[in-house]
Protein backbone atom coordinates (compact mmCIF):
# COMPACT_ATOMS: atom_id res chain seq x y z
CA UNK A 1 0.00 0.00 0.00
CA UNK A 2 1.32 3.46 -0.76
CA UNK A 3 2.39 5.43 1.86
CA UNK A 4 -0.31 8.22 0.58
CA UNK A 5 -3.05 5.49 1.19
CA UNK A 6 -1.83 4.73 4.20
CA UNK A 7 -1.94 8.22 5.48
CA UNK A 8 -5.53 8.98 3.93
CA UNK A 9 -6.74 5.39 5.53
CA UNK A 10 -4.74 6.41 9.24
CA UNK A 11 -6.78 10.15 9.20
CA UNK A 12 -10.12 8.56 7.93
CA UNK A 13 -10.11 5.71 10.88
CA UNK A 14 -8.79 8.63 13.24
CA UNK A 15 -11.91 10.94 12.08
CA UNK A 16 -14.85 8.76 11.79
CA UNK A 17 -14.61 8.48 8.22
CA UNK A 18 -13.99 12.15 7.56
CA UNK A 19 -10.46 13.30 5.34
CA UNK A 20 -9.04 16.77 4.76
CA UNK A 21 -6.99 17.79 2.14
CA UNK A 22 -8.08 17.09 -1.65
CA UNK A 23 -11.12 15.12 -0.55
CA UNK A 24 -12.38 17.81 2.53
CA UNK A 25 -15.87 17.49 2.37
CA UNK A 26 -15.90 14.36 -0.33
CA UNK A 27 -18.06 10.84 1.10
CA UNK A 28 -14.96 8.68 1.77
CA UNK A 29 -15.11 4.71 2.10
CA UNK A 30 -12.44 2.12 3.00
CA UNK A 31 -12.82 -0.69 0.40
CA UNK A 32 -11.64 -4.12 1.77
CA UNK A 33 -10.78 -7.03 -1.18
CA UNK A 34 -8.33 -9.41 -1.64
CA UNK A 35 -5.87 -9.67 -4.16
CA UNK A 36 -7.21 -11.95 -6.71
CA UNK A 37 -3.50 -13.17 -7.61
CA UNK A 38 -1.79 -12.31 -4.59
CA UNK A 39 -4.47 -13.49 -2.14
CA UNK A 40 -3.43 -11.01 0.38
CA UNK A 41 -6.05 -8.20 1.76
CA UNK A 42 -6.11 -4.68 0.76
CA UNK A 43 -7.50 -1.40 1.49
CA UNK A 44 -8.13 1.26 -0.92
CA UNK A 45 -10.01 4.64 0.19
CA UNK A 46 -12.05 6.03 -2.20
CA UNK A 47 -15.26 8.56 -2.84
CA UNK A 48 -18.24 7.45 -3.28
CA UNK A 49 -21.92 8.82 -4.54
CA UNK A 50 -24.59 7.35 -2.68
CA UNK A 51 -27.90 6.18 -3.43
CA UNK A 52 -30.42 8.93 -3.43
CA UNK A 53 -32.92 6.79 -1.42
CA UNK A 54 -31.13 3.80 -0.25
CA UNK A 55 -28.57 4.05 2.54
CA UNK A 56 -27.12 0.54 1.96
CA UNK A 57 -26.43 1.36 -1.17
CA UNK A 58 -22.99 2.98 -2.97
CA UNK A 59 -21.35 3.73 -5.86
CA UNK A 60 -17.50 3.68 -6.62
CA UNK A 61 -16.03 4.86 -9.31
CA UNK A 62 -12.92 2.77 -10.88
CA UNK A 63 -11.11 6.35 -12.56
CA UNK A 64 -7.74 5.91 -11.30
CA UNK A 65 -6.87 9.07 -11.57
CA UNK A 66 -7.41 9.07 -15.63
CA UNK A 67 -5.28 6.37 -16.48
CA UNK A 68 -5.57 4.13 -19.31
CA UNK A 69 -6.19 1.14 -16.99
CA UNK A 70 -8.34 0.34 -14.33
CA UNK A 71 -7.45 0.03 -10.79
CA UNK A 72 -6.09 -3.43 -9.17
CA UNK A 73 -9.22 -3.22 -6.45
CA UNK A 74 -11.46 -3.04 -9.43
CA UNK A 75 -10.43 -6.39 -10.98
CA UNK A 76 -10.39 -7.55 -7.04
CA UNK A 77 -13.71 -6.86 -6.62
CA UNK A 78 -15.32 -7.47 -9.33
CA UNK A 79 -13.51 -11.09 -9.25
CA UNK A 80 -14.84 -11.91 -6.27
CA UNK A 81 -18.18 -10.45 -6.23
CA UNK A 82 -17.83 -8.95 -3.05
CA UNK A 83 -15.96 -7.23 -0.56
CA UNK A 84 -15.90 -4.93 2.71
CA UNK A 85 -16.68 -1.09 3.46
CA UNK A 86 -15.93 1.07 5.99
CA UNK A 87 -18.17 3.98 6.37
CA UNK A 88 -17.87 6.38 9.14
CA UNK A 89 -17.23 4.58 12.52
CA UNK A 90 -19.14 1.10 10.73
CA UNK A 91 -17.95 -1.60 8.67
CA UNK A 92 -19.66 -3.78 6.81
CA UNK A 93 -19.83 -6.71 4.03
CA UNK A 94 -20.77 -5.89 0.22
CA UNK A 95 -22.13 -7.40 -2.57
CA UNK A 96 -20.32 -5.92 -6.08
CA UNK A 97 -22.46 -4.91 -9.66
CA UNK A 98 -20.55 -3.57 -12.05
CA UNK A 99 -22.73 -1.34 -14.00
CA UNK A 100 -22.98 -1.26 -17.62
CA UNK A 101 -24.91 1.02 -20.48
CA UNK A 102 -27.39 3.99 -19.20
CA UNK A 103 -27.41 2.94 -15.86
CA UNK A 104 -23.35 3.21 -15.63
CA UNK A 105 -23.79 6.47 -17.47
CA UNK A 106 -26.06 7.92 -15.04
CA UNK A 107 -24.32 7.76 -11.93
CA UNK A 108 -21.11 8.46 -13.68
CA UNK A 109 -22.13 11.85 -14.52
CA UNK A 110 -23.86 12.13 -11.58
CA UNK A 111 -20.34 12.07 -9.71
CA UNK A 112 -18.74 13.71 -11.84
CA UNK A 113 -21.31 16.96 -12.13
CA UNK A 114 -20.82 17.05 -8.31
CA UNK A 115 -16.74 16.53 -8.43
CA UNK A 116 -15.31 18.00 -11.72
CA UNK A 117 -12.20 15.82 -11.76
CA UNK A 118 -14.09 12.80 -12.78
CA UNK A 119 -14.96 14.62 -15.93
CA UNK A 120 -11.46 15.70 -16.35
CA UNK A 121 -10.66 11.32 -15.91
CA UNK A 122 -12.90 10.71 -18.16
CA UNK A 123 -11.65 13.39 -21.03
CA UNK A 124 -8.02 11.50 -20.12
CA UNK A 125 -9.27 8.04 -20.81
CA UNK A 126 -11.77 8.67 -24.16
CA UNK A 127 -10.93 6.41 -26.63
CA UNK A 128 -8.60 4.19 -24.18
CA UNK A 129 -11.71 2.90 -22.03
CA UNK A 130 -14.65 3.47 -20.07
CA UNK A 131 -14.30 4.48 -16.64
CA UNK A 132 -16.35 1.51 -14.56
CA UNK A 133 -18.76 2.08 -11.94
CA UNK A 134 -19.54 -0.03 -9.39
CA UNK A 135 -22.09 -1.10 -6.83
CA UNK A 136 -21.59 -1.68 -3.50
CA UNK A 137 -24.73 -2.78 -1.76
CA UNK A 138 -24.73 -4.21 1.91
CA UNK A 139 -24.77 -7.82 2.31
Amino acid sequence: MSDWNTQVIEEFRANGGRVGGPFEGAPMVLVHHRGRKSGQEMVSPMMYLPHETDDDVIYVIASKGGAPENPGWYHNLTAAGRGEVERGTETYPVTVRDLTGEERDRRFNEQASRYPGFAGYAEKTAGIRTIPVLELTRA
